[in-house]
């Protein structure tokens, strides 16, 4: 029998086993969206049939079927409700482990569809410039089409209202979800009340971070419908909390921007606010000075020769930077000859940004130092 979110086709992955993996490789698992589609298309079935199918197999958006074993049955009258286990492979979601429930219901016949409901531990919509209208569950476009189509296919394979999508309730709920979204980025976008049901592919990327982008975006998207005009965005805790100090902003003026600058700025270029505050400290804004976009430690580093030139004026800063262990020590040294190196490293760190907007907004950056005290700004 298969395992849970078995590949049933080896050509998901170029060069993977069937069960989504080589030798050495991290493994890949699968979205809450593509496991709320098997759960619900379990349920339906079991209401077509009276059996739950398991394990239950479902068409991911490429093309290629899956298969997922159920956790829990439990068939009525006119509902039946299935669930099925997340596993993000070895991606640190938040939400690995989860159980995904769908509760199907018959409906009589209205001619209103398939009709989404969130269920415990699944947010609702409460603010606009999201993808699902306000007070609507956090379920996306791909998962809802996932679970449309899937359970469309069966009502037509049983007869049931020829090509017409048939009278149905789906209720995806979480347990724990509430406790999983105050871990995410959920309760800023305004989605309350639990997790979001996600997925674009049915498949997650060990740390590919693409969920973390997209609620980047998500975020820019809501302060827009907001129209806030304004935003900051930081790379960690302690200069968020001292941009919104020195702003006054709005939780949902704040983009949790992290490491990923490049993924910010592309989005900004093509959906501009007109101001932009970028904060964070010493070490990563002088990665983005130097050019680079992604400022996690695994994948890009302080360049000590390039902040010695940048500090050519002050020699002996300069010749620190040559032989300096951290950021934090060639800071010090600066801030001790009086030297103004982290306004340079902002002003640069703007430039690099403002060409990557291509202009489309104004943009300051604000170094800050571990205490949250602000040592560098592009605009003096």
């Amino acid at each position: 029998m298969p395992i849970a979110g078995q590949v049933r086709d080896q050509g998901v992955f170029d060069g993977m086993s069937a069960t989504g993996t080589e030798k050495g490789a991290l493994r890949r698992g699968w979205t809450t969206g593509a496991c709320a589609t098997a759960a619900a298309t379990a349920a339906y079935g079991a209401l077509l049939s009276g059996e739950f199918p398991d394990p239950v197999e479902i068409t991911l958006p490429g093309g290629h079927t899956v298969a997922f074993c159920l956790c829990r049955e439990e068939l009525g009258a006119d509902y039946a409700l299935a669930a099925v286990e997340k596993d993000a492979g070895d991606d640190p979601d938040v939400t690995h482990g989860a159980l995904i429930h769908a509760r199907v219901c018959l409906r009589p016949d209205d001619g209103a569809g398939i009709c989404f409901h969130a269920g415990g531990g699944v947010g609702t919509v409460t603010k606009p410039g999201l993808p699902i209208a306000v007070g609507q569950a956090a379920i996306n476009p791909v998962p809802r089409a996932m679970i449309t189509g899937a359970l469309n296919r069966l009502a037509q394979a049983a007869g049931k209202r020829g090509n017409r999508e048939p009278d149905l309730d789906v209720e995806i709920s979480v347990p724990g979800g509430e406790a999983m979204a105050a871990r995410t980025m959920n309760p800023r976008l305004g989605i309350l009340g639990g997790i979001s049901i996600l997925g674009t592919t049915g498949i997650v990327v060990p740390y590919s971070c693409a969920a973390w982008i997209a609620s980047i975006h998500q975020g820019i998207d809501v302060a827009r419908a907001a129209g806030l005009r304004h935003l900051g965005a930081a790379t960690g805790r302690t200069s968020e909390a001292a941009l919104q100090r020195h702003y006054g902003f709005d939780d949902s003026a704040l983009i949790d921007m992290g490491d990923f600058a490049g993924g910010m700025l592309k989005y900004l270029r093509g959906h501009p606010v007109r101001r932009l505050s970028l904060a964070g400290g010493f070490a990563k804004m002088s990665k983005l000075a130097k050019g680079h976009m992604d400022l996690h430690s695994k994948r890009s580093q302080v360049d000590f020769e390039w902040l010695a030139r940048v500090a050519d004026q002050a020699p002996a800063v300069a010749a620190l930077c040559r032989t300096a262990n951290t950021a934090a020590e060639v800071l010090g040294a600066a801030q001790a000859q009086g030297f103004p190196l982290a306004d340079r490293v902002a002003v640069l760190a703007r430039d690099q940004a403002l060409a990557i907007c291509r202009g489309a907004v104004e943009i300051e950056v604000l170094i800050y130092d571990r205490s949250g005290e602000l040592v560098g700004a592009s605009d003096g």
